[in-house]
């Protein structure tokens, strides 16, 4: 089990163990988004120094704590100014995203059709999210992409998900209109000090 100690760890820990108590995924979902927005929002939980710092060349991906007994792994990502993702998923995983400062511009898709390699994807909504906001994703409703709109500013997002998200599809833009081609991802982890 990875655990890191910081303010509020506890906190946010006891919380999230309470969600996943819940009967199934949309009220562990919905437990979980709410009690994100709150610790967000009441300042209950200081992350560590080291989230709000930024890597030149990519988004951050900081593993703050796994849970041995039920599984999920809770996740610091740090978006520096233009940073984002391409289309993904979360590999079947259900995750709830808190953004923690900043803001986030998401957009989910929905899946249209496919074939084995490629996807034909609508975009079904695009949101601002700021500060104290929080979503859920729930397969298979999981396909968006999410960017940090500032062309200034740091954002930083903790992301719970099911399981150790350690890789996931991505979906590059083909010429024709609205398809994809996809490709998984290894997905790693920064460094945490």
């Amino acid at each position: 089990m990875l655990t890191l100690d910081f303010p509020g760890s506890r906190t946010l820990i006891d919380a999230i163990d309470s969600a996943v108590a819940k009967p199934n995924t949309h009220e562990l979902t919905d437990s979980l988004r709410n009690s994100l927005c709150r610790l967000i929002r009441d300042n209950e939980v200081k992350l560590p120094d080291c989230v709000f710092e930024a890597c030149a060349d990519h988004y951050a991906r900081r593993e703050l704590y796994r849970s041995d007994e039920h599984g999920y792994c809770v996740v610091a990502m740090t978006w520096g100014p233009g940073q984002g993702t391409p289309i993904h998923d979360h590999d079947g995983m259900w995750c709830v995203e808190g953004v923690w400062n900043g803001a986030l511009e998401i957009v989910q898709y929905e899946l249209l059709e496919h074939d084995a390699q490629h996807y034909r994807f609508q975009p079904i909504g695009s949101i601002q999210a700021g500060a104290g906001s929080a979503g859920s994703l729930i397969p298979p409703h999981e396909y968006h992409s999410i960017r940090n709109p500032s062309d200034k500013s740091v954002t930083v997002s903790l992301h719970i998900y099911s399981g150790p998200m350690t890789q996931c599809a991505v979906f590059q833009p083909l010429p024709e209109d609205r398809w994809y081609e996809r490709d998984v991802r290894v997905l790693g982890l920064d460094r945490v000090h």
